[in-house]
């Protein structure tokens, strides 16, 4: 068992099923080589051949679509998008046949296929390298979204998104890539996707929160211990299917939620975990539910970075706002 962070642990998992299960492929701009702009794949090519972990053109659509007919004969790919901002060309590949394949052919065909992208923002990136737009992905039926908070969930969680048969989005929080590490044991040991871990156990309000903002939300939850205020925190991790038993089950015993999420407010996952739980948990609930998120404009530039994204102190005022209705 070793320490190690979190694109330590993609890395890991991507070589322990390259290891074990010959149908497992990886390609993509620079993964091989270069191991990735991230280094998220170094070494991998120099251990399981160039067969194996292919470096590609800067074509998205193209990696997609090789994905998906991959998958469709048996494979297993494992395609990288540089950022995810550069992904939306392979969105026809991913929305029009990745995500339909299994009901197009009436289950004869299934996409047991993985999409990587580094996103969110926090690195001082230009344009297109800073996107939260996991909410694109979420309303497609047939994909699972996933965002790891950690290396440990990274590891457990990108196992089983390549063993699963169905397409799966993986979106690495490039922000966290090397801020903490975890002991990680490289035994294969896959997490369930959907399904949410709760962090923290608490009685007087339940937040919620996927992928970086994860941290912040731990960091916010301590500061409101002090103040007397006993916070229970939840990692969605995986943002589509949503699980929302392990949600409002919390809410009910809380009474309370704060959803913190990188992404514009308008339309994004933490509306659709809002609107879950005033359908489902309205009489369970003692306040408004409320959200701190990013703005609906586009990501700025690294000057202003810090203003659009949410910190701790913009979830410690609006966890004291819910807490003033008894």
């Amino acid at each position: 068992m070793a320490a190690i962070t979190l694109i330590e642990a993609v890395n890991a998992a991507m070589a322990y099923e390259l290891e074990h299960d010959q149908d497992v492929v990886l390609f993509g701009e620079d993964v091989g080589k270069n191991g990735g702009v991230f280094r998220a794949t170094d070494g991998l090519q120099k251990k399981y051949g160039k067969e194996r972990v292919i470096d590609t053109p800067l074509a998205e659509s193209m990696i997609a679509g090789l994905a998906v007919g991959m998958a469709a004969q048996g494979m297993k790919p494992i395609a990288e998008m540089q950022f995810m901002g550069f992904i939306f060309p392979a969105v026809d590949q991913i929305f029009c046949h990745a995500a339909r394949l299994r009901h197009r052919t009436r289950g004869r065909l299934t996409q047991p296929m993985v999409i990587r992208a580094p996103y969110g923002g926090g690195i001082h990136a230009p344009e297109h390298h800073s996107e939260s737009t996991e909410a694109l992905f979420s309303h497609i039926p047939g994909l699972k979204v996933v965002i790891p908070s950690n290396p440990s969930r990274a590891y457990g969680l990108m196992l089983a998104a390549i063993r699963d048969p169905d397409p799966v989005i993986f979106l690495e929080p490039k922000r966290v890539y090397r801020i903490v590490k975890h002991e990680v044991e490289d035994n294969g040991e896959e997490y369930p996707l959907e399904a949410c871990f709760v962090d923290r156990e608490g009685s007087d309000i339940t937040l919620i929160s996927w992928g970086a903002m994860m941290h912040e939300t731990l960091q916010a939850a301590e500061k409101l211990a002090a103040e007397g205020i006993d916070a229970e925190v939840i990692d969605v991790a995986t943002v589509s299917p949503i699980d929302m038993d392990t949600i409002l089950e919390s809410v009910e015993k809380t009474g309370r939620a704060c959803i913190i999420q990188e992404a514009p407010k308008s339309g994004s996952v933490g509306s659709e975990i809002a609107a879950e739980i005033a359908e489902k948990g309205i009489l369970n609930l003692l306040a408004p539910i409320g959200r701190v998120s990013g703005y609906d404009t586009v990501m700025p530039y690294y000057r202003l970075e810090k203003q659009y994204m949410p910190t701790v102190d913009r979830i410690l005022d609006e966890v004291r706002t819910i807490m003033e209705y008894k």
